[in-house]
């Protein structure tokens, strides 16, 4: 684990010295060399996590909870991820306004995906009282 971390880093640090440099010279190009970076990463998170995704999942079954939670809560961490390397990219860019509108798209996607779970916390609570 560790290693694939400091692999990880140090292809994260390389990259984003490529891109600065690159900056120089063309602008559009270092952000494409960033996007494909964390494309990269992404893919190899994605490899990484699938085995803590089924742990979860057999965690999940056996407490009894149902499987469309966890769903959810997986929907919520893409939305987050997604929102958050987005965000830092358009930022990168110079794009400040759209970072931001791209922040409250994320947030707003959140909130609505979190209602079902609101909805079944509110009836346990109800069937409590």
């Amino acid at each position: 684990m560790i290693d694939r971390s400091f692999v990880t880093a140090s292809f994260c640090i390389c990259s984003a010295i490529l891109a600065v440099v690159l900056r120089q010279y063309c602008r559009e190009q270092s952000m494409l060399l960033a996007i494909a970076a964390c494309t990269v990463v992404m893919g190899s998170f994605a490899a990484f996590a699938a085995p803590v995704m089924t742990e979860l999942k057999d965690i999940f079954v056996s407490a009894g909870i149902s499987e469309s939670y966890l769903s959810l809560i997986y929907k919520g961490g893409a939305i987050c991820i997604i929102t958050r390397i987005t965000t830092e990219l358009c930022r990168d860019s110079g794009e400040g306004a759209i970072a931001s509108v791209a922040e409250l798209w994320g947030r707003g996607a959140v909130t609505l995906l979190s209602l079902p779970l609101v909805k079944a916390v509110l009836e346990q609570i109800g069937s409590l009282m």
